[in-house]
C-alpha cells in the first residue's frame, strides 16, 4: 500500500494512517499535488467538503493549505476512526467536522453549510459519482454560487452526466485517475 502524507502547508510531511482493509483507494501524491496546484490560490479561507472521505487525505490537505473549515463524511466506521486519528496527528481537528452518514441521504437534506469545494471520490465502478451529481443537481445549495464540485474516478467510468445546475468545465487525467471539475451555472 502506498504511504499517505500531507504534501504542503502547516502539516507538511505528516504521515497519515490508512483505512484498514480495501474499502478505500488513496489518491497518489502526484494527483493530489496536481489538484492543489489548480486550487492553491483559493485554499486560504475556503470551506471544503470531502464527501467520501476515506482517510481524509484530501480534506486534510485543504486544511493544511489554509482552508478555514473542512467537513469529512464517510459511511464506514473504520474510515471515520482513521479520519479522526489523522486530524489529531496533523493537529487540524479544530477546523474540521467528521460525519458518519450515507452520502446520498446527507446531500438530499437541506444544506446546513455552503461549501466552496465539494470533493467526490466514491468507491469505483458502482456509478456512485453519477448518483451523487444527480442529487447535487437537485440540491445545488451545498455549494456557494462560484463553488466547484470535483470528482475523482477511473477514466473508464466517465460518461456524460446531464445536469441543470452544474456544468463540466475541465477534466484532467493522471494515469488511472480522472479529475472532473464542475461549476454552478445560471
Amino acid at each position: 500500500m502506498a504511504r499517505i502524507r500531507v504534501i504542503a502547508g502547516e502539516a507538511r510531511g505528516v504521515k497519515l494512517a490508512a483505512v484498514p482493509g480495501d474499502i478505500t483507494r488513496p489518491i497518489t501524491d502526484r494527483v493530489k499535488e496536481s489538484l492543489f496546484n489548480i486550487l492553491h490560490q483559493d485554499m486560504p479561507d475556503c470551506s471544503f467538503f470531502d464527501l467520501f472521505a476515506g482517510t481524509g487525505s484530501i480534506g486534510i490537505e485543504a486544511l493544511s493549505r489554509g482552508s478555514r473549515f473542512a467537513r469529512f463524511n464517510d459511511i464506514h466506521r473504520s474510515a471515520i476512526n482513521t479520519i479522526k486519528r489523522n486530524l489529531e496527528v496533523t493537529k487540524l481537528q479544530d477546523r474540521a467536522e467528521v460525519l458518519q452518514m450515507d452520502a446520498f441521504t446527507l446531500l438530499s437534506k437541506d444544506p446546513d453549510h455552503n461549501f466552496d469545494y465539494l470533493y467526490i471520490a466514491p468507491p469505483q465502478y458502482k456509478e456512485l459519482w453519477n448518483k451523487t451529481l444527480a442529487i447535487l443537481d437537485i440540491n445545488p445549495n451545498w455549494l456557494v454560487e462560484d463553488g466547484w464540485v470535483i470528482v475523482q474516478i477511473d477514466p473508464k467510468e466517465y460518461g456524460e452526466v446531464e445536469m441543470n445546475n452544474f456544468s463540466l468545465f475541465d477534466q484532467r487525467k493522471y494515469g488511472r485517475t480522472l479529475l472532473l471539475f464542475y461549476e454552478r451555472v445560471g
